[in-house]
């Protein structure tokens, strides 16, 4: 069944998104709003897990959360530590949505229609998916765009300071071609 996958998908998204958050310098770099870009990393966090409390805990499971979307994009300065709260909250929703639901019920139209079409409850999973991926990196660029990031890429840099290439060379060779 699909369902320990889906779960593993949200799993590892949220890792990444608290992740995301924990490497902002402080709780007040999550809502500077850079010129050009329209949402700041602290409400782009609270629209994810506002999302998926809703879509998947709320309509799927009735767990009683109650979506102000608005408030994901107009709420300012909270703290690090409630950010981390709601991605562990969604984290919970997500959990105990998908392993409650059959294969049957992955398989039926979605409660609502979300895009204003129906799709099925297994390819709506996929598109929340590919909604909080597209998220995520925004929150990822946003984070490095106020160019106070705390934690390079994995094998930027050495420890010493000295820069690593993260690219592996790899040789390739061509098998030689047989003239026909």
């Amino acid at each position: 069944m699909i369902t320990p996958t889906l779960i593993q998908l949200f799993d590892q998204g949220l890792d990444k998104l608290a992740a995301e958050i924990n490497q902002y310098p402080d709780d007040a770099s999550l809502w500077t709003l850079q010129e050009g870009i329209s949402n700041t990393g602290g409400n782009l966090c609270l629209h994810l897990t506002g999302s998926l409390q809703h879509f998947l805990g709320a309509v799927l499971n009735d767990s009683g959360y109650v979506r102000n979307r608005d408030a994901e994009f107009s709420l300012k300065n909270i703290t690090r530590k409630k950010l981390l709260d709601e991605v562990e909250a969604a984290r919970i929703a997500v959990k105990d949505t998908l392993e409650q639901l059959s294969k049957k019920q992955l398989e039926k139209e979605y409660p609502i229609q979300v895009y204003g079409e129906p799709m099925t409850t297994q390819f709506f999973m996929f598109q929340l998916i590919n909604h909080f991926h597209y998220h995520l990196g925004q929150i990822n660029y946003h984070r490095r765009l106020l160019g106070k990031a705390t934690a390079p890429a994995e094998g930027a840099e050495n420890g010493e300071g000295e820069k690593v290439e993260l690219v592996a060379k790899v040789e390739r060779t061509r098998p030689e071609r047989v003239a026909k």
